[in-house]
């Protein structure tokens, strides 16, 4: 086992005045077990620790890092932008042409609003949803996450889910009231729930591939489905793409499947790896916003020049040089390896992978939901996780998210994450 000595002591002191030592759960390594590894820099498909161990990242700060670590195009356009000042919390010009490469990219966007995380991008943009239908409800689907504002915390109640109730302590059962819960993948659930709130219904939010049960593909005619039903009943339908926007297609999720929302919310990828997120649409919902309409947000850093500058850098590369052909060739060789070498070592391996995301769920059944999804063995993924990283590969730190490729890993590399595979695959039956 690596040994990370000064990892573990800036763990401890961080543990002294940051809440689990950490600024987002996650990272405090909880569910997997152990001490959480510190990076200090990171280039390419690698990243290196403070203690000078050097990893294959397949978690690329959970999506953004497309094209790997510290592009040079990205970092040449922060640079560059930086010398001219961080944000002046006013107009400049970059923001419409940035804007304007946005709409140019995604189906469903006509015009576009900038904020500066996935969490702001999609309460504002329920929030717009709300303000154009004047309804109140919304209808989320269990396992997919959009961000911790209040009314998205919320779980399914008892039998099928009509009324939300909070998932996490501080948010009110009114608050979570006004979310309903069903099944991802279940339209069946969906056509019961409208016919009870169908007409007090202002948006269904989806991730059209979920990222955040692990990666869970949308089931056909799943996507159809919720715009035929969001059609017939004057419902928003938002796909929130923070994930998948820009990484499954340039046109994101809604391309790769040929379905478009009235509405998208975008980041990660959108941002070129600095906090910047979107939320946009059709220009009728988006002219409800400020200062066109009554609908009110407002932020001092949104499409600040910095950030403007990494995001459009990285989708002009993205566009002019697409890198989604090898992306989906290294995720099919991932997935194709760990589901042979599990086989052959008889350890139940369902692999889920669309385009550069996936996941490795240590289960017999197939993962197409949040409840067959928690089926899956945790604490096999634990060890699976630990052997992995002693071999040089970084996935996510639990067992429940997907793992991100990015351009910049080679043949080569493909080579090892294979190897480092099969030692871990191993490694988890010897362990049990």
């Amino acid at each position: 086992m690596k040994q990370r000595p000064e990892s573990e002591r800036l763990h401890a002191r961080a543990q002294a005045i940051l809440p689990g030592g950490v600024n987002s759960p996650v990272r405090a390594f909880r569910s997997v077990g152990g001490t959480p590894v510190y990076f200090r820099r990171g280039k390419g498909a690698r990243v290196e620790d403070v203690d000078g161990n050097q990893y294959l990242d397949l978690v690329g700060s959970w999506g953004p890092l497309i094209t790997g670590h510290a592009d040079p195009a990205v970092l040449e356009a922060v640079v560059k932008t930086a010398a001219d000042g961080l944000t002046f919390g006013a107009c400049h010009a970059a923001e419409a042409e940035f804007a304007e490469e946005i709409a140019a990219a995604v189906p469903s966007i006509e015009m576009v609003r900038l904020v500066s995380s996935g969490t702001e991008a999609v309460m504002s943009a329920l929030r717009v949803a709300r303000g154009f239908t004047g309804r109140s409800r919304v209808l989320k689907f269990d396992g997919n996450y959009h961000g911790h504002s209040d009314p998205l915390l919320s779980k399914a109640g008892s039998g099928l889910a009509t009324f939300g109730l909070p998932d996490s302590a501080g948010v009110p059962e009114a608050v979570a009231a006004t979310s309903s819960t069903v099944a991802y993948n279940d339209l069946d659930a969906v056509d019961v729930y409208l016919a009870r709130f169908a007409e007090e219904t202002a948006a269904v939010i989806v991730e059209p591939v979920a990222g955040n049960m692990g990666c869970v593909a949308p089931a056909p005619g799943f996507l159809e489905g919720l715009r035929e039903r969001c059609d017939r009943h004057g419902i928003v339908l938002l796909f929130d793409e923070v994930m998948t926007g820009f990484r499954l297609a340039y046109g994101g999720a809604q391309e790769r499947y040929g379905v478009v929302p009235d509405m998208t919310t975008l980041g990660k990828i959108v941002g070129g790896g600095l906090p910047l997120a979107a939320y946009g649409g059709r220009a009728q919902i988006m002219r409800c916003v400020a200062p066109l309409g009554p609908v009110y947000q407002a932020g001092t850093l949104s499409g600040n020049p910095v950030a403007v500058a990494a995001g459009r850098a990285l989708l002009r590369r993205l566009r002019d040089d697409p890198p989604y052909s090898w992306l989906e060739t290294l995720g099919k060789g991932i997935s194709d390896a760990a589901k042979a070498t599990a086989g052959s070592l008889a350890v139940p391996v369902v692999v889920n992978q669309v385009g550069s995301m996936f996941t490795i769920f240590f289960t017999d059944v197939p993962v197409t939901d949040y409840a067959s999804a928690r089926q899956a063995d945790a604490s096999r993924y634990a060890r699976f996780f630990h052997a992995m990283l002693d071999s040089g590969v970084y996935l996510p730190p639990s067992a429940f998210e997907a793992a991100f490729l990015n351009s910049a890993l080679t043949d080569e590399d493909l080579g090892d994450i294979v190897n480092a595979l099969q030692l871990a695959l191993r490694s988890t039956i010897e362990g049990s």
